[in-house]
């Protein structure tokens, strides 16, 4: 005898059924809700669900995780983009782009790499008159 296969009963997942939805999302739709930037706060707004399911569902599914890899890709490069031209605020701008790695701190080291040697003197010598 052949090989039974089971079909699949019952009501699409919640995921299934969101994964249209979330690539229009990232395609443009968040444009025509008004968003300036996609993000994962507008795609859970989007598709009515917390931003814990959107994690959630990147996590069981490829497809939805390259969905949400792709909406903070996106996002990146129009912050980046749009801050430069000045069509956006640059403190926001700039709060923004530490969630992707940015920052503008200077690291200070020594002599190739090596700590920072640091001299200490009294300040009465540093003060003594003649």
């Amino acid at each position: 005898m052949g090989r039974q296969t089971k079909n699949k009963v019952g009501r699409p997942s919640e995921l299934a059924q969101s994964l249209e939805k979330a690539r229009a999302y990232l395609l443009g739709d968040y444009e025509k809700l008004g968003d300036v930037v996609p993000s994962i706060a507008g795609l859970a707004c989007y598709l009515a669900v917390s931003r814990s399911s959107v994690y959630d569902w990147a996590k069981q599914s490829n497809e939805f995780s390259y969905i949400v890899e792709g909406i903070l890709a996106l996002q990146e490069n129009r912050l980046i983009n749009k801050g430069l031209q000045g069509e956006f605020n640059a403190t926001i701008a700039k709060l923004l782009l530490t969630k992707h790695g940015y920052s503008d701190k200077q690291e200070l080291t020594g002599k190739d790499g090596g700590a920072l040697q640091v001299e200490t003197r009294p300040l009465s010598e540093i003060f003594k008159n003649g």
